[in-house]
């Protein structure tokens, strides 16, 4: 990513193990959550914790993959091996919603807020549940 440019994709979105909210800073250009830990606050790249959630939604759509993929073929209607290979692409493709310019990342953002998406994470930084509702089960290491 270019300096300057970087995001965190799940700002508001992110919770510490007491139920807290993490909030969004920057150290320089980059983009970083501040985790309350009592009276301190820990800095963890933000992209280190992007891509822990990523991984998990995209685990999570791969496991049901051929429902969704169906799913979005009809939402479409467009019944043609082309469209179908396309969204089976995205699907395993996920990881690069990390690059900026393939995405809005305040409109994900938003889509993700209005859905109760949550997400947990340790004082390292480390993703501890990802709650999706509509999904089956919670992520919890």
């Amino acid at each position: 990513m270019n300096p300057g440019t970087q995001r965190a994709l799940f700002a508001d979105l992110i919770f510490n193990e007491a139920g807290e909210p993490v909030k969004t800073v920057y150290i320089g250009d980059v983009p970083h959550y501040a985790i309350p830990d009592r009276d301190f606050m820990r800095h963890v790249e933000a992209e280190y914790v992007d891509r822990q959630i990523i991984a998990h939604i995209q685990e999570r759509v791969m496991s049901m993959r051929d429902v969704i993929v169906e799913g979005v073929v009809q939402m479409l209607g467009e019944e043609n091996p082309f469209t179908r290979a396309s969204i089976e692409h995205a699907i395993e493709h996920m990881d690069r919603i990390l690059e900026v310019e393939n995405l809005d990342v305040d409109e994900l953002r938003t889509a993700f807020w209005m859905t109760g998406f949550r997400a947990t994470v340790n004082i390292h930084g480390d993703v501890v549940s990802v709650h999706i509702p509509g999904l089956t089960g919670e992520w919890e290491e």
